[in-house]
């Protein structure tokens, strides 16, 4: 029985995990684009939080009505500005670019905020479970696991059945002959990164509220992410959910054979499944 809890808190887990990876998805999918700074970026969003928090008094879920708006403007404005100017056939210029605007992020929450770590309260969320048969399943988590489900859903919707999707999967499969059609690629592009930045907000949040946050953890955030993207395959949105979970569980189960084995197992994990199927358990297919 506790092997089970144990896979099925690793399963909710999972649904952070994935909330991690969705931007991630969504971004390569539509761009080609592997953005280093994803994971500063999660961290900014909780400390954004942190900061509406601070100053008006309200809750961190309710501060996700100003901070998932802010951090779509900063990723549209920030795609516009910087990243679209540096995109084209050579991936290295974006990666340099975003490896650099990790390290200006991550220095600036040094200095705003200090090395000390912080947390958001939630007061009785944090604590409050519910009995389901015979284990006892946090709130939290299970709000998280179903936010990352509606999340995944929704933008899979988007894609797939709104004139934006239609855009984004043109933009991404024919740049040229999109531009041709009248599709202005670099607002295209900003409203890609606008809505992956909208979902990290989402994930900051949830982070600050289950564990403390300082500025350096962005590295492991963005590692988290990559692995989940990987494991479900790249560019699957239901795929990147899949591989959010799949580390998740892996996290969980070394955890139960001992405490210093969590994450390592899931490093193990992915780089067993990257050996055996490269492209992840469910990639993207084009055409």
């Amino acid at each position: 029985m506790d092997w089970l809890n144990a896979i099925i808190q690793g399963t909710l887990l999972g649904g952070l995990y994935a909330l991690f990876a969705a931007g991630l998805s969504l971004i390569f999918g539509v761009m080609r684009l592997v953005n280093i700074a994803h994971g500063d970026l999660i961290v900014l969003a909780a400390y954004l939080a942190l900061s509406v928090v601070t100053a008006t008094g309200i809750g961190p879920l309710w501060a996700l009505v100003i901070v998932v708006p802010a951090m779509a403007v900063i990723g549209y404005v920030l795609q516009r500005g910087i990243l679209n100017r540096v995109m084209g056939e050579d991936i290295l210029p974006p990666l340099l670019v975003t490896f650099g605007l990790a390290v200006i992020i991550q220095n600036a929450l040094l200095l705003g905020y200090s090395a000390d770590p912080q947390k958001l309260d939630a007061g009785w969320l944090e604590t409050a479970s519910v009995k389901i048969g015979p284990f006892a399943l946090g709130l939290l988590p299970l709000l998280t696991f179903a936010v990352a489900v509606v999340v995944v859903w929704g933008l899979q919707w988007m894609f797939y059945h709104t004139a934006l999707g239609r855009a984004f999967r043109a933009t991404s499969d024919k740049q040229d002959i999109a531009q041709l059609m009248g599709l202005n690629r670099a607002h295209v592009f900003g409203l890609a990164m606008a809505i992956a930045l909208a979902v990290t907000a989402i994930a900051g949040v949830l982070l600050g509220i289950r564990t403390s946050f300082d500025p350096s953890i962005g590295g492991s955030r963005l590692i988290f992410g990559f692995e989940a993207v990987i494991i479900g395959g790249l560019g699957n949105l239901w795929g990147t959910l899949a591989g959010g979970v799949i580390l998740g569980v892996a996290q969980a189960v070394g955890a139960k054979i001992d405490p210093g084995l969590q994450i390592l197992a899931g490093h193990i994990v992915f780089l067993a499944i990257l050996a055996i199927r490269p492209r992840g358990f469910f990639p993207r297919i084009d055409g």
